[in-house]
């Protein structure tokens, strides 16, 4: 039977193997297609959360970094949080990631991992990272590579809409650049009616962590009434 999970794997394996050049010294992450473990972890989260023709709210972050998706392709998902919150064993080393740590407390306090999956699908703006120089890099570092995912980014979005993403509403991780980014070009592209920006989890987690609990609730919020 066709499914929302079979729908994803096939747009990420396609998205993999066919990406645009990247400026010099700019680097793509591409567990999918570096990491045989990445692609089978990928596949248990999609047939274990979306095995069905559910429509999802869509909630982007910015690119993945090297110890979360960048090497498990589960969005805000390290290998720690893979075991421990999705019960997916991984032979992955068991580093974990600020952001990561965030946004599980989310999924918990929203009801669970089943009950969040069940209504979010959650990604980035560009679906696989970067690094420059050894280190995480976002697609709006330099004007270059923003440059460049502009086709990527319009053809990703597009058809996660057409997969089966609520259109009216979109969650952005991140308030400053990524924010600013998304809503000029959905006023380009018309993709969402709304997009609600939140503060981006490795902010909270790093500058903010005495305050966790309230952003949590923050988040709660706007997941609840969009």
């Amino acid at each position: 039977m066709d499914t929302f999970a079979k729908r994803l794997q096939h747009h990420f394996t396609e998205l993999s193997n066919h990406l645009p050049p990247v400026p010099s010294e700019v680097h793509w992450l591409l567990p999918l297609t570096t990491l045989p473990e990445s692609k089978r972890v990928f596949a248990l989260f999609l047939e274990k959360y979306y095995a069905d023709n559910r429509q999802r709210m869509l909630i982007l972050g910015i690119n993945p970094g090297r110890f979360g998706a960048g090497v498990t392709n589960v969005a805000f998902t390290d290998p720690v949080r893979l075991v421990h919150d999705c019960g997916i064993e991984n032979s992955f080393e068991k580093k974990e990631e600020l952001s990561a740590q965030f946004v599980y407390k989310v999924v918990h306090a929203y009801g669970g991992v089943a009950a969040f999956y069940e209504h979010f699908f959650v990604n980035s703006v560009v679906p696989f990272g970067f690094v420059k120089n050894g280190v995480n890099y976002n697609y709006y570092d330099e004007k270059p590579l923003q440059e460049a995912m502009k086709p990527l980014i319009r053809h990703h979005l597009r058809s996660l809409l057409t997969l089966g993403m609520n259109y009216k509403v979109c969650f952005c991780l991140g308030e400053g650049k990524n924010f600013k980014f998304l809503s000029k070009f959905n006023e380009e592209e018309g993709f969402f009616e709304k997009i609600v920006p939140l503060p981006h989890p490795r902010f909270i987690m790093q500058y903010r962590r005495k305050r966790v609990e309230e952003f949590v609730e923050t988040y709660l919020t706007a997941l609840e009434f969009g």
